[in-house]
């Protein structure tokens, strides 16, 4: 599995749908639609800045997060960003790592 953050912002009518629906029914949307595709929702949240949801998710590939984002973009009501994100570990064991690359003009 791999951990992605969310970030979303409503359109108008994603307002009006919220104001609605509510923030806890919103959360288990999104918790359930998370699931179904085979992840865990570690944690949603609501903003007012310049995102207005965060979500914080395992799933099992970039695939399954890039058809989560197309899914809730194309149903409309929010523009959604994904974005890969790593742990502490994972940033250790890639610091690790020593690959050979070649600066511009060397």
């Amino acid at each position: 599995m791999a951990m992605f953050l969310l970030k979303s912002t409503y359109t108008i009518d994603g307002i009006k749908g919220l104001t609605t629906d509510g923030g806890t029914k919103r959360v288990e949307v999104v918790r359930k639609m998370i699931e179904g595709a085979g992840g865990r929702m570690e944690s949603m949240y609501f903003g007012f800045g310049a995102d207005d949801t965060y979500v914080v998710c395992d799933l099992p590939d970039h695939k399954t997060a890039a058809a989560l984002a197309i899914d809730i973009r194309a149903a409309g009501g929010v523009d959604t960003r994904v974005t890969p994100i790593l742990t502490a570990d994972e940033i250790d064991e890639a610091t690790r790592e020593r690959l050979e690359y070649q600066p511009p003009g060397r």
